[in-house]
């Protein structure tokens, strides 16, 4: 069942929902609104989502006025995000390894660690390009992204959760490279018995910087947490970062 794209398998996956139910749109909308005032973003400006998921972050931005379009490589998560297009908000099923809009969004965002899948640097490289295209010149670009630093201090080994009577046991190690959580569902009711293995690169600050400068971004800043506390390398949860496009 686990192959180098393990993210297509797990994400369409209704456990996927499940286990991860706490990540909701009030939760999305708290973070968004607290982004944007930073930001000062305009009414009406052009908005990428990319990784959109299910689309909890692109609805908010939405909600705030923005046009906001979201792309992801899940057809469940794409097909579950239509029903709440609008003439401000629209999905498409997209990866973002390939191009997509050029010079087209004022803003484009990639939430809640929504990068570090795939196999290769290339790979990285190709999406973070299809990023900084898609955004005008002057356009702003932020990644949500874990702390490599903070988690590797505080990572959980094992543990087991029960949601609807589905048993949930996850398992977390890394090594040099990754980061790496194996998730084994049991619910009986439905006689599921199946595992994934979530597999998410260690990007540090310094490797952002330089990818993001290899595609013409400059960071402006970078924050800590969702109350966009200032980034601390040994004790904040998230690495937030900033970045303006400075080509043309």
């Amino acid at each position: 069942m686990q192959g180098s794209e393990w993210f297509k398998l797990w994400f369409s996956s209704p456990y996927y929902e499940i286990l991860y139910h706490e990540r909701n749109k009030e939760e999305a909308a708290g973070f968004v609104n607290k982004l944007s005032d930073y930001l000062k973003m305009k009414e009406g400006s052009f908005v990428l989502d990319a990784a959109c998921g299910s689309g909890r972050h692109s609805i908010a931005l939405a909600e705030k006025g923005f046009n906001v379009t979201g792309i992801d490589i899940c057809a469940v998560a794409v097909t579950e995000a239509k029903q709440y297009e609008n003439d401000h908000l629209h999905f498409y099923l997209h990866d973002m390894r390939l191009p997509f809009y050029i010079n087209y969004f004022d803003y484009a965002f990639n939430f809640f660690t929504s990068f570090g899948y795939f196999r290769t640097l290339r790979e990285h490289n190709d999406a973070m390009r299809t990023i900084a295209q898609s955004i005008k010149p002057n356009g702003l670009f932020t990644i949500d992204y874990l702390n490599v630093h903070c988690v590797e201090a505080s990572l959980v080994p094992s543990e087991t959760k029960t949601i609807n009577n589905t048993v949930f046991e996850i398992k977390r190690w890394h090594d040099e490279h990754h980061f790496y959580k194996r998730i084994h569902i049991k619910d009986e009711v439905k006689n599921v018995n199946e595992i994934f293995t979530e597999q998410v690169e260690k990007f540090s600050l310094g490797d952002f910087t330089d990818m993001l400068s290899y595609q013409g971004l400059q960071v402006d800043h970078v924050f800590g947490d969702y109350a966009l506390n200032s980034y601390d390398i040994k004790h904040s949860p998230r690495m937030i970062i900033t970045a303006t496009k400075i080509n043309a």
